[in-house]
């Protein structure tokens, strides 16, 4: 038996300040992204050469081998207006959660391989980081310094099944939380659901196009994204996913 797949609730880049005030989260289709970061989305799918060479997650905790990634920090200066604002890399440096917000994994120093020097080099990407963090000061109310972690994903089936979220639901203990379907093959499973934190209202689809991007209040919402299986048995199968966060008053850990 399988289970539909509801496709996700897009909205127009104009509309998104008003949802993320409103219910906490917003859609962009890859045309909306396109729009919103106003560079062609060829740009963006040049990037996702960078995710066939991910080294393996060395931290899962429960004992899996799905999960390979790369992870790189920043600081945006959000500018008074839309603009460019101002970004900058930081110093590679170890991610950190507490147990309050990660059970699975809080309370450790990982280490992950850096993201290379090419990738985050691009304009598409630097414009990425900046528009990101315009967006988190449009929806605190003032425009601020954002520390910002980048996640690079790989996700895949060699095992049988692999887990994109295994800490289950969750926040970030972040502002603002962007969560980039980057490819996917193979597979089924992967469905996206969002919930209230403080109340009993929910949303579930599953990002299928390439560059697809779901932006979250983290706050006022929690999240997860189902296992995922091979669609035939032995095959492969995997799905990339480019997670960003903005965090207002430093880096947790600090």
């Amino acid at each position: 038996m399988t289970t539909a797949a509801f496709a996700p609730p897009f909205i127009s880049p104009a509309e998104l300040p008003a949802a993320l005030r409103e219910q906490g989260y917003a859609v962009l289709s890859p045309q909306g992204v396109s729009e919103w970061l106003g560079t062609p989305l060829a740009q963006l799918d040049a990037l996702h050469a960078d995710w066939n060479d991910l080294p393996p997650d060395e931290y899962l905790k429960d004992g899996g081998r799905y999960r390979t990634r790369r992870h790189a920090c920043f600081t945006v200066e959000a500018a008074e207006s839309d603009g460019h604002g101002t970004l900058a890399q930081v110093p590679h440096r170890a991610h950190w959660q507490p147990v309050e917000y990660n059970a699975l994994h809080g309370g450790m120093q990982r280490w992950f391989a850096p993201m290379r020097e090419a990738t985050v080099a691009q304009p598409v990407w630097q414009r990425l980081l900046q528009q990101l963090g315009q967006a988190s000061s449009n929806m605190r109310g003032a425009p601020q310094r954002w520390y910002v972690e980048a996640h690079q994903f790989r996700i895949d089936t060699a095992g049988g099944i692999g887990r994109p979220t295994p800490e289950g639901a969750h926040r970030d203990g972040v502002d603002l939380v962007a969560v980039a379907l980057v490819g996917r093959h193979g597979i089924k499973g992967g469905e996206t659901r969002v919930f209230e934190a403080n109340g009993r209202r929910g949303e579930r689809f599953t990002m299928t196009e390439p560059w697809s991007l779901l932006v979250l209040d983290d706050a006022r919402v929690i999240h997860e994204s189902t296992p995922i299986q091979p669609l035939e048995d032995g095959a492969e199968g995997w799905r990339d996913t480019l997670v960003i966060t903005c965090r207002a008053k430093g880096f947790q850990g600090d």
